[in-house]
């Protein structure tokens, strides 16, 4: 008795001292921390803010320096892309990568958790595709070399990537970005990492208003809005992760896994198709539908990995839309409640 009363006591002791410092249990949904504002918090200060409210994945567009020191040590998750502009030197020689990787990656390997590696953001289609593949390889001769197993290398493709989305099961991607994802995912199949792929409801919504249900972009619909064969969709995101799925299969990579590397919907800059509650909305229902496992219906079931965009409004972003996609603003009071 003694010993469940002591053991009872540790326990209490150490739940008041995570209310005491606002610590929350952790959620299994990643965040985007985007860097283009000049009114934004010092990186010390965000990573404290992950942890207040329970984020254990982040993932950083390029390898900055400051945010990776304030994550040592923090046992959040990251995702580090490498910079669109840097491909083309990195793709020219082993050399150029292994320089790369022990100056961005290496010196932090004992204290910073790496997911992944990404290649590039959004550069298939267009010129700076073809350098993904062979970055890649660079990359993967690395990992081998210092036995680091825990580390993924993919890249991060936009919805553009498709030439044909809808339904989902006719799902295919562009004659311009077929050649490029066919080498990608051939060596992602064989490795068995994941295709990352930025998926927005939002945008679809936007660009179609009569033809996209607002429910359906927002996890709201109640029943089926979209029949596609045996398959029934009630919304939009999940269409649009099938679609991916069904281009891969034609491209025999159908065992490749998707992460979704950026969702979300702004709170502000395009008149009635945002709004606070609108963007509240769609984020809490994704967090939802995320750590609820249910998969989509092609892959029931299936867990797949997710971050939202973005951490903050970056006033350096295009005017308009894009620079409210934050779920906090600079003064890192929430644009809107998502985790409380």
């Amino acid at each position: 008795m003694a010993v469940l009363l002591w053991i009872g006591l540790i326990l209490s002791a150490v739940s008041a001292i995570h209310d005491q410092i606002g610590l929350v249990e952790a959620i299994d949904v990643g965040l985007c921390y985007g860097t283009l504002g000049n009114d934004l918090p010092p990186a010390t200060q965000v990573i404290k803010l992950y942890q207040k409210n329970g984020i254990s994945k982040v993932r950083l567009f390029d390898p900055n320096p400051e945010a990776l020191q304030a994550l040592r040590a923090s046992q959040i998750s990251v995702s580090l892309g490498i910079r669109n502009e840097d491909l083309p030197a990195l793709a020219a020689s082993q050399d150029a990568v292994n320089n790369w990787f022990a100056t961005n990656v290496q010196p932090y390997l004992n204290d910073v958790v790496f997911s992944y590696i990404t290649v590039g953001n959004e550069v298939v289609p267009g010129v700076l595709g073809p350098n993904v593949l062979p970055v890649m390889q660079f990359l993967k001769t690395i990992l081998q070399a210092n036995n680091l197993p825990g580390i993924k290398i993919t890249t991060v493709v936009p919805a553009t990537v498709l030439g044909a989305s809808f339904p989902p099961s006719a799902g295919a991607f562009s004659e311009e970005s077929a050649p490029v994802m066919k080498g990608i995912l051939d060596f992602l199949s064989a490795q068995g990492w994941p295709l990352m792929i930025n998926v927005y409801p939002y945008f679809a919504y936007k660009s179609d208003p009569v033809n996209v249900r607002l429910d359906y972009a927002q996890f709201t619909a109640t029943s089926p809005v979209v029949q596609d064969g045996a398959l029934s969709y009630s919304n939009l995101f999940d269409a649009i992760v099938d679609a991916f799925i069904s281009a891969m299969e034609k491209q025999n990579a159908g065992n490749v896994n998707v992460v979704v590397s950026e969702s979300g919907w702004p709170s502000d800059g395009s008149g009635n198709f945002t709004s606070p509650q609108l963007a509240g909305t769609y984020n809490r229902n994704f967090i939802t539908h995320i750590v609820g496992k249910t998969g989509t219906p092609k892959r029931p079931g299936a867990e797949i990995e997710a971050y939202i965009f973005a951490t903050f409004n970056e006033n350096q972003k295009p005017i308009g839309e894009e620079q409210h996609f934050g779920l906090f603003f600079p003064s890192m009071e929430p644009v809107y409640p998502v985790f409380n």
